[in-house]
């Protein structure tokens, strides 16, 4: 079955799910990678405060993403989705009409908060409606990410020759029109009841030994695929000739970006054969470790020194061919983790288990970067064997303790077909729990 019958044979709310992670990223990104220059150059702002501007926008979202998935099982991750989609219109808004730094920086909050409600609300949501098929929804959950990631951008290179506030003005319509439709067609669904407080949902959580053996075991996948914004593109600007740099990070993410959108859906497709999802997961890891071992490998043996296009593209080929091992690797463990995540929460606390795991693979992500920017400067180069190591053997350590939370049994079960579904006005007659209908 290709992408495209696998979407049509998706539920309607997964199916509107997908589509508005397509058109929410085409917004976000048509906006934000252009957000560092209007803060330099239009707003003077010195570097360092737009490092502490974008900072708090990331530390906004990845430091609330266990509150949005609490809500998001609390009152329901409709509403949570609606809400925090509306705040995001907001706050792009704000980057419309403020020209000073405070607004500037409510508006960082703004967004990257309505980023922490509706990201673990809509994973639970089509963790929940995708039942035994949730492996291929989060597969094209990837791809119409992928997709909409490299479409923004493109959008906003030409909205922004007519000024920062026309993008921001776009990014604020295309929210608040989403924001609208969801709360419109995305369907209502009952809200487990919960016994306690969110103290004691959090302490589920945080006790469930097997899911933080999991999360361990799984954090540096997140790690390892934001080095394509970071390694890979030093690598890629420090392979180019002298003034191809901007062109080879371009076509860097270009490949990798249409690497995920070909392969995805296969990969998931084949793998998804196997009802032990460990081996896969594994794989996933090992390959994404070992790729990043291939742009150093590559630099002690390819020796380019013209300045031609075609011996640049010579010279980035290795960091190309990486860029896709990267992508094969994240094709075939994304899916199933977010797979495993709902399936370690069952029916009651899934928007939380989402949210415990984005955190602390958010909170890991920071520090691996980190370790990994400090190895690479005492290395001297993108190029140098040092932090390739330290990325290939994370990913080699984690798919070893991968290996062995599978042969230990700790890794969720097969995936069991879901029952008949039941109708929505059957749903409602039986009243077992509360409509998380906000209207």
């Amino acid at each position: 079955m290709n992408g495209i019958d696998t979407f049509r044979t998706m539920p309607l709310s997964v199916r509107l799910l997908l589509t508005n992670h397509l058109i929410g990223n085409i917004g976000f990104f048509l906006l934000i990678p252009f957000l560092a220059d209007y803060l330099l150059e239009d707003l003077a702002l010195s570097a360092a405060v737009v490092g502490v501007v974008l900072g708090v926008r990331n530390l906004s979202q990845q430091g609330l993403f266990l509150i949005g998935g609490s809500a998001a099982d609390r009152i329901g991750a409709r509403g949570v989705i609606v809400v925090g989609i509306a705040i995001r219109a907001v706050g792009f808004l704000l980057f419309a009409v403020g020209g000073s730094l405070p607004v500037v920086l409510l508006a960082s909050v703004l967004t990257g908060f309505a980023g922490a409600l509706f990201n673990p609300a809509v994973r639970a949501y089509i963790a929940r409606d995708s039942g035994d098929r949730s492996a291929q929804a989060f597969a094209l959950f990837n791809v119409f990410g992928n997709a909409g990631s490299a479409i923004g951008p493109v959008v906003g290179t030409l909205l922004v020759a007519a000024g920062f506030q026309i993008s921001a003005l776009v990014a604020a319509a295309i929210f608040a029109a989403l924001a609208v439709a969801q709360w419109l067609l995305l369907p209502a669904a009952p809200v487990t009841r919960h016994d306690g407080g969110v103290r004691t949902d959090f302490a589920t959580v945080f006790s469930d030994r097997r899911f933080w053996a999991f999360a361990l075991a799984l954090m540096p996948m997140f790690a390892l695929q934001s080095q394509i914004y970071f390694i890979f593109t030093l690598q890629a600007q420090d392979s180019a000739a002298p003034g191809h740099g901007p062109a080879a990070v371009a076509v860097l993410f270009v490949v990798e970006t249409i690497a995920v959108v070909v392969l995805q859906v296969r990969v998931t497709g084949v793998l998804a054969r196997r009802p032990r999802r460990g081996p896969a997961m594994a794989a996933g890891m090992a390959i994404m470790g070992a790729a990043f071992l291939v742009p150093p490998a590559a630099a002690g043996i390819v020796r380019v020194t013209g300045t031609s296009p075609a011996d640049t593209a010579l010279r980035i080929a290795p960091v190309i061919l990486a860029a896709i091992l990267l992508a094969i690797g994240v094709t075939a463990v994304q899916p199933f983790v977010n797979e495993a995540i709902g399936r370690f929460a069952g029916d009651r606390l899934t928007g939380t288990y989402f949210g415990a795991f984005y955190l602390a693979s958010g909170l890991f992500t920071v520090v691996a970067t980190s370790v990994t920017g400090a190895v690479l400067d005492r290395a001297g180069g993108s190029l140098t064997w040092p932090p390739a190591l330290v990325c290939a053997g994370a990913g080699i350590l984690s798919a070893a303790a991968i290996v062995a939370l599978h042969r230990s049994g700790t890794l969720p079960g097969p995936a069991t077909p879901a029952p008949p579904s039941i109708p929505a006005t059957a749903r409602t007659a039986k009243g077992d729990g509360t409509d998380d209908d906000i209207r």
